[in-house]
C-alpha cells in the first residue's frame, strides 16, 4: 500500500500547475533549514513574533495549565508563554522526531514536556484525550495559518475548535501585509537558505520514494500575488525534464520554464482576523501588532 506522501505526490505532480503539499517541506533536514531562514537578517517574521511574545505572555490570561502548539519546532519562542504560565503540561505537536528533541532540550525546566510526533488535528485530538480537563491553550505561532488556502483555513480552525471546549483559548499568529520588496527578500535571501530549504523537498522525495530528481536541474523562485495578498514558492524547472519515483509509481515530465508550486504564504490586513475567527468558533478577544515587521499575535476565545 502506497504511503500517504506517495499518495500527495503522485496527486500533485498530475495537476496542470504541478505542486507538493507544503507540509512535506519539514523532514528533519527541512525544519532545521527553517531554524536557520529564521536567523536570516531578510527574514524579520520569526524576530516579530518573538518580540511581542516577550512583550505581552504575561497578558495572557492566567488560567491555563495546558498548552498545546501546533508545530512547535524548536520551541525557542515558546518559552516566555510557558513561563508566564508557571510552568504548565505543556504538549509541543511536530511531524518532526528531531525537531521535538531539541524543542526537549531547549525547554527543559520551563514546563513538564509531553511530546507528541504527528500531525496538528491528530495531535491536538491526543491533547484532547489527555488533558485530564485542564484548561487549555493552544499556540499556532509564525504565520503557518498563511499556508492555508482561505477555504481551507476556515475549514481547519474549524477543526481546531472542534478539539476545544468552549473557554479554551489559541493564540494564532499572522503575518500583515508589508511592501512587496521586504516579502520578496524575506522568501529569497542571498545566503541561498530559503532555495536549499525548497530543494530539500526535491531531496526528500528523492530519499523516501527513490525519485531521481537532479536538484541542479530546478531553481528556486518566488513571487508575490497582488490578487491573493500572498508569497508564492516554487521550484523553476531550468530544462525539459522527465522525472521517475518508483515508490509512487510515477513519472512526470517537466517543460523548461515549468514550475512545481510548493508553499503559499498569505499576508493579512488586521481587520480581516476577527471576522475570520467568528467564521471558525471563536471570539476575537485581543490583538498585539509589531510594527517594525508588521505582524499580529492574536488571542482567541473558545465560544
Amino acid at each position: 500500500m502506497q504511503s500517504e506522501f506517495a499518495c500527495d505526490v503522485r496527486a500533485g505532480l498530475s495537476k496542470p500547475q504541478k505542486e507538493l503539499h507544503s507540509k512535506y517541506l519539514y523532514d528533519d533536514l527541512g525544519s532545521a533549514l527553517f531554524d536557520a531562514i529564521t536567523l536570516l537578517p531578510e527574514y524579520g517574521l520569526t524576530r516579530a513574533d518573538e518580540r511581542l511574545l516577550i512583550r505581552y505572555a504575561p497578558a495572557i490570561p492566567r488560567e491555563f495549565s495546558c498548552v498545546a502548539e501546533l508545530g512547535s519546532g524548536s520551541g525557542r519562542k515558546t518559552r516566555p508563554v510557558l513561563e508566564a504560565l508557571r510552568g504548565p503540561r505543556y504538549f509541543p505537536i511536530d511531524v518532526s522526531c528531531a525537531a521535538l528533541d531539541r524543542c526537549h532540550h531547549e525547554l527543559a525546566g520551563a514546563a513538564e514536556i509531553v511530546p507528541i510526533e504527528a500531525s496538528y488535528l491528530d495531535g491536538l485530538t491526543h491533547v484532547a484525550a489527555h488533558r485530564n480537563g485542564d484548561p487549555l491553550l493552544v499556540l499556532f505561532l509564525g504565520s503557518t495559518v498563511g499556508n492555508f488556502e482561505p477555504r481551507c483555513r476556515t475549514e481547519f480552525l474549524a477543526q481546531v475548535r472542534s478539539r476545544m471546549r468552549t473557554g479554551d483559548a489559541l493564540l494564532v499568529g499572522f503575518d500583515l501585509l508589508k511592501p512587496v520588496e521586504m516579502l520578496l527578500a524575506a522568501y529569497d535571501d542571498p545566503a541561498g537558505v530559503t532555495a536549499a530549504f525548497n530543494l530539500n523537498l526535491l531531496g526528500r522525495v528523492n530519499r523516501e520514494l527513490d525519485g531521481n530528481f537532479d536538484l541542479r536541474a530546478f531553481c528556486h523562485e518566488a513571487r508575490f500575488d497582488p490578487n491573493g495578498h500572498r508569497i508564492e514558492m516554487h521550484l523553476n524547472s531550468r530544462c525539459d525534464q522527465t522525472v521517475k519515483i518508483r515508490r509512487a509509481d510515477f513519472s512526470c515530465t517537466l517543460r523548461e520554464g515549468e514550475t512545481i508550486w510548493t508553499e503559499s504564504s498569505h499576508k493579512f490586513a488586521e481587520d480581516e482576523i476577527p471576522p475570520m475567527a467568528r467564521a471558525a468558533g471563536f471570539e476575537c478577544e485581543t490583538q498585539w501588532i509589531d510594527r517594525e515587521w508588521p505582524f499580529c499575535e492574536s488571542l482567541w476565545r473558545a465560544s
